[in-house]
């Protein structure tokens, strides 16, 4: 994992830049794919990608199992992650450090106060709206802070939120409570619902994402048993 603080610099171009945001919204994405969704041509785009990574700002795999030739599909590397997330990284990371050589537990505290804040924030703005409204809203409040955050409508009421960037990966790649205060963060606001945590950008993923789902919706239907046959040993047929 690149260190988000010792991390290089890479000077991206506008354009540059554009294509690594819309790689990270998409996690994994042909350039085909990202032509399309930035309305530029595919050799454009494969210009900017052969830039991206010889700078190793992005990497690339080849899929197989679609039609003709191998496909290139693309991906962000950690060390687009540090790129987006280090405005005053430096600072916020130091100031931590010497705070955690004084008193570990007061490192903690200052996530909790920060995560009370934004709940304190996030109920008064979403005092009186629905589910559907409190979504929009949270999606809105955590892309406004530099997550890249969407979510999606599932079947049966639930809902999938995607932070495909980390605001505070420079933190979070070092504070695991950065992590824990964010998960808890989502829940206190959405009481209503249950909250999971099903992808994890510090345990590997391409994103983080959460699975919501409302507590009031019926539990699915447990599997019926089948019957199970025994068949008697010739002993127990004799006794």
């Amino acid at each position: 994992m690149i260190d988000p603080v010792t991390a290089p610099l890479v000077d991206l171009s506008p354009a540059q830049r554009q294509v690594v945001v819309a790689l990270k919204r998409r996690g994994e994405a042909s350039a085909e794919e990202l032509a399309e969704a930035l309305g530029i041509t595919p050799s454009g785009v494969r210009q900017h990608l052969a830039a991206l990574r010889a700078a190793g700002v992005v990497a690339a795999r080849q899929e197989r199992g679609r039609p003709g030739r191998p496909t290139d599909l693309y991906h962000s590397t950690d060390l687009a992650e540090a790129m987006l997330s280090r405005a005053s990284v430096d600072l916020s990371v130091e100031l931590l450090g010497h705070i955690e050589e004084e008193d570990p537990q007061l490192v903690s505290r200052l996530f909790e106060r920060r995560r009370d804040r934004r709940v304190e924030q996030a109920r008064t703005q979403m005092a009186g709206q629905n589910l559907d409204e409190k979504m929009s809203f949270l999606a809105g409040m955590l892309d406004e802070e530099g997550y890249l955050a969407d979510f999606e409508k599932l079947p049966g009421g639930a809902y999938r939120m995607t932070l495909h960037s980390c605001a505070i990966w420079a933190v979070a790649s070092r504070y695991g409570q950065a992590c824990t205060t964010e998960l808890e963060f989502l829940r206190e606001v959405l009481p209503e619902v249950e909250i999971e945590r099903i992808a994890h950008k510090a345990a590997g993923a391409y994103a983080c994402g959460y699975e919501v789902r409302p507590r009031d919706r019926p539990a699915a239907a447990p599997r019926r048993r089948l019957p199970v046959t025994v068949t008697p040993t010739t002993d127990e047929l004799r006794g």
